[in-house]
Order: structure tokens, then sequence, then C-alpha cells
């Protein structure tokens, strides 16, 4: 067996093991061992000397410590304290109980859940636990079905959290791209440039306000007497959660743009220049310090909160495993050379013009295989990074997009996506019925997100792209509404 093939046996390996079993981790542990074996065959202990340097490597190397990733790990583990702080104080609830009484009509009551779901963004799993459950009694009153909800939960989930730098995806994206030696630019930078050319997440909240505003796609649900008086049972201040929110987004800027001051004069510069881990993990610790101060008054008892602190932890536990393992197997694909491989394979077989189609569509199967669109980001972004560096390097950022966008995708559409079925539950709905209606609609921000990425890749200026994908847009939704039957 040749060299080249053998640097993707780890790659085949993680795959097929996500797809069999189901297991993220055991998926990237299976990939790391067999690469580790691939680097030091023929020695008994290299292999196990091997997965420690690059698991210590992580945390500590050079005789420094790894400032960005310790910086990462730390603010993933508050903003899972965060989240669970907020979802079992009552916080979201009474937010909701709050905006209730707002509510005039279906068409508000639909954008009011789409409202919330840019409210709480913070992690999709918790966006998709808090929206389902806080506007399930909201959208029971006004007769919206519970796979519409689900439509519209999940639809403002994971697709707004790959565009935000300020959600738990930020750094988590940020330090792959970080391990990239050939990346322009600072992190945060990049990941913005990423964020502007993802088109299926822009667009899927496009179309999710379309949906909630026109009921596009979906009818009514059939109306109970029990429904119509459903209310949220948690009074209190609606600041319970915009406090800590707007101190995580408002901290995190504020503290990134002091950080880097002394880099440049504008605002552009600062950032570019700012220590954008440092700034999140003091934010983040500032938003649970508040949520605290914010529960205390509330006559929260103490015992609760370190419970929910608890909690949250353990809900990040699987998360920050993922995020060690994906950082190693990083390294190893890094020592193997996969990327080259993959690189001088996609020049032979793939057209120029389809390089960034054929990304989007692989980490699309990928994800939509596997349910992980954290795991295909892992996998992917190096991989997609080393096939655009080696054939159009200008493409390099429009690549990483089409890695962002197809992960996206196939884990919105996935069956065993952990948002996925969370969305259903917490809005009431079967997982399978909400797949099958979610699905049509993910398919068309799909293709006009695969027209985006082709008129990309034949060298298309972006700002002539969106124009004409925003025109695209119109003429699908105008055809759309005008065939649409039933009430709005």
């Amino acid at each position: 067996m040749t060299k080249e093939l053998l640097s993707l046996a780890p790659v085949v390996l993680t795959i097929g093991m996500a797809l069999v079993v189901r297991r993220t981790l055991l998926a990237l542990g299976s990939g790391l061992l067999l690469a580790a074996l691939i680097l030091h065959w023929g020695a008994a202990l290299d292999p196990l000397l091997y997965l420690m340097d690059t698991f210590t490597g992580q945390l500590y190397a050079n005789g420094q410590w790894q400032g960005w990733h310790l910086d990462v790990i730390l603010t993933i583990a508050l903003l899972g304290i965060l989240t669970q702080q907020l979802a079992r104080s009552g916080a979201v609830s009474a937010f909701a109980h709050w905006l209730f009484p707002r509510i005039r009509s279906r068409r508000q009551a639909r954008l009011a859940v789409v409202a919330l779901g840019w409210m709480v963004f913070i992690d999709g799993i918790f966006s998709c636990l808090a929206n389902g459950n806080v506007s399930r009694p909201l959208c029971e009153r006004y007769r919206i079905s519970n796979t519409q909800l689900a439509y519209l939960v999940d639809s403002t989930a994971s697709p707004l959290c790959a565009i935000l730098p300020f959600s738990s995806w930020g750094p988590y994206v940020m330090t792959l791209l970080a391990g990239l030696t050939i990346l322009p630019g600072a992190p945060l930078t990049a990941f913005l440039q990423v964020a502007a050319t993802n088109f299926y997440a822009l667009i899927t909240l496009a179309l999710a306000v379309l949906v909630a505003w026109s009921n596009l796609g979906f009818g009514s649900a059939p109306v109970r007497p029990e429904q119509v008086q459903a209310q949220p049972s948690r009074e209190g201040s609606p600041w319970l959660l915009g406090l800590p929110v707007l101190m995580l987004i408002g901290g995190s800027l504020v503290l990134a743009i002091l950080s880097g001051l002394k880099g440049g004069s504008t605002p552009m510069q600062w950032l570019a220049n700012a220590d954008i881990g440092g700034a999140m993990r003091n934010a983040a610790l500032g938003a649970v310090l508040l949520s605290l101060g914010l529960q205390w008054r509330q006559g929260i008892r103490p015992g609760a909160m370190l419970f929910a602190g608890w909690m949250g932890l353990r809900s990040v536990a699987t998360a920050l495993g993922i995020l060690m393992m994906t950082w190693m197997v990083g390294r190893a694909i890094g020592d193997l050379e996969t990327g080259r491989v993959m690189a001088t394979w996609a020049s032979t077989h793939l057209a120029e013009g389809l390089l960034l189609p054929g990304i989007f569509l692989l980490c699309a199967v990928t994800a939509f295989a596997t349910g992980s669109s954290w795991g295909t980001f892992a996998l992917m972004i190096p991989i997609g990074a080393d096939i655009a560096w080696q054939l159009q390097p200008q493409l390099l950022l429009p690549a990483l997009s089409a890695v962002m966008a197809g992960s996206v995708f196939g884990d919105h559409c996935s069956p065993i996506s952990d948002t996925t079925v969370l969305s259903a539950t917490a809005s009431g709905c079967a997982p399978v019925d909400h797949v099958s209606s979610q699905l049509p609609l993910a398919l068309i921000s799909a293709g006009l997100a695969l027209v985006g990425f082709t008129l990309l890749g034949q060298r298309l200026p972006l700002v002539l792209v969106w124009p004409l994908m925003l025109v695209l847009m119109g003429l699908l939704a105008a055809m759309a509404l005008k065939r649409r039957p039933g009430p709005r």
C-alpha cells in the first residue's frame, strides 16, 4: 500500500466509524489511533508517546501554555454554565411571559419565534431547547403547527450560531482556523469573511423570516380547547435573559477592541489584533456572574445555582472532548499530509470551477451521515484549506465557507443530529415529521447555496454574487407565494 493511500486511511476510518456507530468521539478516536500507528509503525511505545505528546501539546508546547486553546476551553465551559443558568432560573420563561401579551396575530407569533431564536443564539442546543419549549404554548394558542415551530426553531439555531463569532461555535471554529498556517490574517477576521459567504446559513435565516411572515409551506394546526389557554408559568423581568446576553455580546466586543487598541487605528484593525479568546472568556465570566447576581435578587437558592452550574459543565463535557480530539486529529492529519494528498487527487479529477460546490456537497454528505457539524468542521476544515491552497489559493476563504455551509446543511437535515432531534422534541413533534417537513425548504437553501458557490468558483466578485442571489431568491419567493394555498 502506498504512502498516499495510507495517509487517507484515518479519514476514511473516521467517516466510516461515524456512519456505523454514530458516535463522534469514538470515530475521531479511532482515526487518531490509526494515524498514530501509521506514523510510528514498528515501535511498541512510539504510537502511545505520540498520542500523549499530541494531547499535551494542545495545552502546553514549546515551553509555554497554549493560551488560545485554554481560553476556548474556559469560554465553552462558561457558556455551558450560562445556558443552564438561564434555562433553570426561568430567565427564558420570564422573557416569554413578558412577550406573550404583546403578540396580536398568528404572523406576529411566528415572527416572535424567529426573534426569540435570535435572542438565545449563545449555543445551538440551548437555542433549540429554550426557543422550542418557550414558544410552544404561544404557537398552540395561535394554531401554528408543531412542525412549523420545529422548522423555525431549528432554522434559527445552528445557522445563526455558524455566523456569529460570539456564540459557542465561534471560539471552536476560530480555533480550527488558527491551526491553519496558511490562513491570511487573524482568526476573527477570517471567521467574519467566511461568514459573509456562508450562503446556506444566511439564506436559511432569510427563508425562516419569509416562512414566518407568509406561512409558506405550512398550514394551520388543529385547535384543541386546552391549547388555547396555554400560558408560560414563570413571571419575572425580561432582563433576566437580556442583561446577561447583552453582557456577553457587548463585553466581548468592548474587551476585544480594548485588547487590540495598540495594533492599529481603525476598528477592524483593533479587532484583527485583538485577544479574542481572552475577551470572550472574560465576557462569558461576566455574563455568568451577572446572571448569578440577578438570580440572587430573585431569591433563587445558592444550591440551585450551583446545581445549574454543574449541569452546565456536564452539558458541554462531550463538546469539550470532541474539541480536544479534533485538535489532535488536526495535527495527525497535518503530519500525514492528508490534505496534500487529497489536493493532488482533486487537481486531477475535479474541475477548477467545481471546487467550491464539490467541497460543499462532500461536507454536506459527511455531516448528514454523522449528524455532527462540529465533527465535520474538525475533519474538513484542514483538508478543505489544503485542497484550496494547492489548487486555487485565492479561493481559500470561500472554500472554508463551503466547508461551513455544507456541514451546517448536512447537520440541519440529518435525522440523527442533536439539534434536529431537540428541535422536534422541544416543539412537540416527532423527529421524522420535522425532518420530512423541513427537508424541502432546506433543499431550496442548499440549491441557492450551490449556485452561490458555483458563481464564486467562476471568479465572480462577491459584490455581484449577492445581488444575483437576492434576485434569484426574490423570484423563487414570488413564485412560491403565488402558488401557496391556504390561509396565512
